[in-house]
């Protein structure tokens, strides 16, 4: 198995050529069922993720696109990711983060404007930068956990497209 590289990447991709059509290999992602691992196709997207008893708070699950080459064989295209829900309530926490910290910076400007004091919008502020590092620091260390439930899911990928 190749290592999946240790960037500063929140959702992991990557792209295979396969010789095999697209067809097949979706045929063989359909036909697939071991535990604890949970296949659902949609088109040309196929959805691998761990089933109720191996999910954790941090599990990843892998999606797949695959597209047909013109010149025979096809490519697919690999995105890691967290839950959707999780996702989403993550990406809502960093807009909500991102929008006081340009409110208090604007009450802070208005205010420093007009003369009056603004040291607690500053200080705010402050604490939304920490915020925004403590949120950074949760997500590493969650991607961190889901880290071998991701090997395991690419393994298992793997081995799916061997077969084909």
């Amino acid at each position: 198995m190749k290592p999946i590289p240790n960037k500063i990447v929140l959702r992991p991709r990557f792209q295979l050529e396969q010789k095999a059509d697209k067809g097949q290999l979706l045929g063989n992602f359909e036909k697939t069922k071991r535990p604890p691992y949970l296949i659902k196709r949609l088109d040309d997207h196929v959805f691998i993720k761990f089933n109720k008893q191996e999910v954790h708070f941090w599990s990843p699950q892998l999606q797949l696109e695959i597209v047909e080459k013109e010149e025979g064989g096809s490519t697919l295209y690999g995105l890691f990711g967290p839950n959707p829900t999780l996702w989403t309530f993550f990406m809502f926490l960093h807009f909500g983060v991102g929008t006081f910290f340009v409110i208090f910076g604007i009450w802070a400007y208005s205010s420093a404007a007009l003369d009056k004091p603004y040291s607690w919008q500053l200080g705010i502020m402050g604490f939304l930068v920490i915020l925004w590092f403590v949120l950074y620091a949760f997500g590493r260390a969650g991607k961190r956990k889901g880290k071998p439930q991701m090997e395991a899911l690419y393994s298992f990928m793997e081995e799916i497209l061997a077969k084909g």
